[in-house]
């Protein structure tokens, strides 16, 4: 079941002697993660930029469908911008349960896949009822030709401060970011109206209230707090680790 929604995904309960197994890490792969699995090393069609490894790291080449691993091998998995790219994401979904106990599951949201589609992206997701449910992107209303990832992932992070309390305040907006113990409950192309209607029509106020409950004056004043000093702990702990593309990596390793 999913437990809670971190701040994001560095804001993990990964315990110190903990196993962590990440399926998907591309370019921008987790410095905790013990085991990378990546499907594609011929092509940067999913990712922004070449496979990159950390030297503690071991390096499987393998589909998230089909993990090479026993029943709950790993402690803890990290998915990351990974799922709605997928064509079998119950399959995908049901891997990482069964390899590990808990893990951290990351996509953009609907509102997000509006804001910077991604060509590779199969599915548009949302966070509904404790539970993930996707519909293909195909089926869906709406432009996603004009793609404004550079203002909102590559500029307004890095240029605003206020910018970047949202993601902490109001993060939900556009991601989906959620912690899970056992498994995931998760819904594809789903057919009932209470789904189906936020993935094909206009939202209502309920609507809008369902995704996002109103909080009171107190809750805002407490939430913005914790966000800023979020922030602030976050700079100050950051360490800059160094990882290799895939053939530094392999080179080092075949020494």
């Amino acid at each position: 079941m999913i437990i809670r929604s971190p701040l994001d995904r560095y804001d993990l309960n990964i315990k110190k002697k903990d196993k962590v197994l990440e399926v998907g890490s591309g370019h921008n792969p987790t410095f905790r993660s013990n085991t990378i699995v990546e499907k594609y090393v011929d092509t940067n069609y999913h990712r922004c930029g070449d496979v990159k490894i950390y030297p503690h790291q071991t390096f499987v080449n393998a589909p998230g469908e089909i993990l090479p691993f026993k029943d709950k091998e790993f402690d803890y998995v990290i998915c990351n911008q990974v799922l709605e790219h997928v064509d079998d994401p119950v399959l995908f979904v049901r891997e990482q349960c069964r390899v590990a106990k808990r893990g951290y599951l990351e996509t953009p949201s609907l509102l997000g896949e509006f804001l910077f589609p991604k060509k590779s992206h199969k599915w548009v997701i949302l966070y509904i009822n404790n539970k993930l449910v996707l519909f293909e992107k195909d089926k869906m209303p709406g432009n996603y030709g004009n793609n404004y990832g550079e203002l909102f992932l590559n500029y307004l992070p890095y240029q605003s401060l206020i910018y970047k309390l949202l993601w902490f305040t109001e993060g939900d907006l556009m991601l989906n970011r959620c912690e899970w113990a056992d498994d995931i409950d998760i819904i594809v192309n789903p057919t009932d109206e209470k789904y189906l209607s936020f993935f094909t029509g206009p939202w209502n106020r309920g609507m809008v209230q369902q995704l996002y409950p109103q909080r009171s004056l107190a809750k805002e004043i407490i939430k913005s707090i914790k966000a800023l000093m979020y922030l602030v702990k976050s700079k100050i702990k950051d360490k800059k680790h160094t990882a290799l593309d895939l053939n530094e990596y392999l080179k080092l390793h075949s020494k």
